[in-house]
């Protein structure tokens, strides 16, 4: 999938995307219905660094998308990796600066900062992201607050 490039996008901050998996395209496809904007960040554009084999790696989120009341930070993956321990590093430091955004970004009048963990089989075009946020958001902040 990641050698085909994917246009049309009308919502997302660059023209042109490629996507690692049809769970990616799908999301796309739901971003494109319910967000304001989204994208999907390039390397360092976060500088969030997570701890594996004794070095600390550059993690990087598959999607950003900001709503009317959330920016969520998502990340699809296999089902079958959800509970890998590279994946759960990962998770806990996006976790971790979702919440320092959200309490920076709360304080100025801006939005929460949520970050969602979605297995790659929950991903359908009949969701929408607050569904999914609803669903597999891994930080404390509740969508159902707005």
């Amino acid at each position: 999938m990641s050698k085909y490039v994917f246009t049309g996008f009308s919502k997302c901050l660059y023209r042109e995307q490629k996507f690692k998996s049809e769970a990616e395209r799908v999301l796309s496809i739901i971003l494109e219905g319910d967000a304001i904007k989204w994208f999907k960040p390039a390397r360092g554009q976060f500088q969030i660094y997570y701890k594996w084999n004794g070095d600390y790696l550059e993690y990087q989120p598959d999607f950003v998308a900001e709503t009317e009341d959330i920016i969520y930070m998502l990340e699809p993956k296999n089902r079958d990796e959800i509970n890998h321990p590279q994946v759960l590093a990962k998770k806990d430091v996006a976790v971790q600066w979702c919440q320092y955004a959200s309490e920076y970004m709360l304080k100025h009048n801006g939005k929460p900062w949520i970050y969602v963990l979605i297995p790659h089989d929950a991903i359908a075009q009949n969701i929408t992201v607050q569904g999914l946020g609803d669903r597999f958001k891994t930080n404390g902040y509740s969508t159902k607050n707005n």
